[in-house]
């Protein structure tokens, strides 16, 4: 399906290399990169190579990607099989085989085979050599996805580093409303026990007026510090008050008759 193939996004890798052959790849130490992609919604392409000596190529149709669907095994539809190739190329179990030739640093074949987890299906793409011009050109390619897929996660970057700024700022925002808020807090609390300690030595000062104004009260005053007691002047007859006054006169007299 045209749609499925217009989606696709290319993926870019770095393969495990397995070699088969007397020469075991003795003569290629260097690694591989390769790159997965659509040049147009008919056609599936897939670059391998080394960017010194080796590149390869291999570009299916979509008629020969639902004959390595039927090969796999893999039932649906064309979507649900570019899905799971996606999900295989993507995974960390990706190989290039290599075959070497007898007695020789060249090679005989290469296929890509990836799998998306042990004991799935596996998928498998026979690579074709290229040379000249046409090796140049795959070079040339798949040099420029390496930089298109390095802008995409340039720009993902900006945006993640944008995004961690903005959440920075909204965290910090938060922390200064929670301070805020727990200041205020801390200041009503503060007051509420001032208020509680000022009740509470009000209660006390209006405890002790009572019973200070209670025992300066006139009635315990009275008890507490009684007056001078008044004497009753004692009744004298009239004639016991004249005989008195009469010794006290006679003796008078007597005196200056003396």
């Amino acid at each position: 399906m045209p749609a499925v193939l217009e989606e696709f996004d290319p993926i870019i890798g770095e393969p495990k290399i397995e070699w088969a052959g007397s020469c075991s790849g003795s003569g290629h130490s260097s690694g591989f990169l390769f790159c997965v992609h659509s040049p147009d919604s008919s056609h599936l392409r897939i670059y391998v190579s080394d960017f010194r000596d080796i590149t390869w190529e291999s570009v299916l149709s979509v008629l020969q990607l639902e004959d390595m669907r039927d090969s796999a095994g893999i039932g649906g539809s064309l979507s649900h099989f570019i899905h799971y190739l996606v999900a295989s190329i993507k995974s960390e179990d990706v190989k290039l085989l290599l075959e070497a030739l007898p007695n020789s640093i060249d090679t005989k074949s290469a296929k890509l085979v990836a799998q998306k987890s042990k004991g799935m299906p596996r998928i498998s793409f026979s690579l074709t050599k290229l040379t000249g011009s046409a090796a140049s050109d795959a070079m040339a390619n798949l040099s420029l996805e390496l930089f298109k897929a390095y802008k995409g996660l340039q720009y993902l970057f900006m945006q993640e580093q944008e995004r961690r700024l903005q959440l920075t700022e909204v965290i910090a925002a938060e922390r200064e409303n929670n301070e805020s808020i727990q200041s205020q807090l801390e200041l009503n609390s503060n007051r509420h026990k001032l208020q509680k300690t000022m009740n509470s030595l009000d209660k006390a000062d209006a405890s002790a007026s009572v019973v200070t104004n209670g025992q300066n009260s006139p009635d315990k005053k009275a008890v507490r510090h009684p007056g001078p007691t008044k004497v009753a002047k004692r009744f004298i007859p009239a004639h016991h008050r004249a005989k008195i006054r009469g010794v006290v006169l006679q003796d008078s007299e007597n005196d200056k008759n003396s």
